[in-house]
C-alpha cells in the first residue's frame, strides 16, 4: 500500500511519455477495485496484483473485479479501454 501513490505517478508519467502507444502494467500496492481503477485511469492497460494476493487470498481478484464493475457503472463506462489514460 505505501508504494501505490508512487507507482500511480510513474504509470501516469510513462503513459504521457509514450503518448499511450505502449501497454503499461500497473503494479505496486494494488489491493482493491478502486486502486485498479486509478491505475487504469492513469494509463495502465493491465494491472498486476502480488503482495495483496498473498495477504488477502485468492478471492482478491473477484473483489477487485466487482469493485471495477461498480466504479465503471457509476461513471457510465462500458469498457476498460475507455478508461486507459483518462487521468493522464
Amino acid at each position: 500500500a505505501p508504494l501505490f501513490p508512487f507507482a500511480l505517478e510513474i504509470v501516469r508519467d510513462m503513459y504521457r511519455r509514450t503518448e499511450g502507444k505502449l501497454p503499461i502494467i500497473g503494479c505496486g500496492g494494488v489491493a482493491s477495485g478502486a486502486d485498479a481503477y486509478a491505475m487504469i485511469r492513469a494509463g495502465a492497460s493491465l494491472v498486476q496484483i502480488y503482495s495483496a494476493l498473498v495477504y488477502e487470498g485468492p478471492w482478491l481478484a473477484r473483489r477487485i473485479n466487482a469493485g471495477l464493475k461498480a466504479l465503471m457503472m457509476r461513471d457510465g463506462v462500458r469498457t476498460i479501454a475507455e478508461l486507459v489514460g483518462r487521468d493522464a
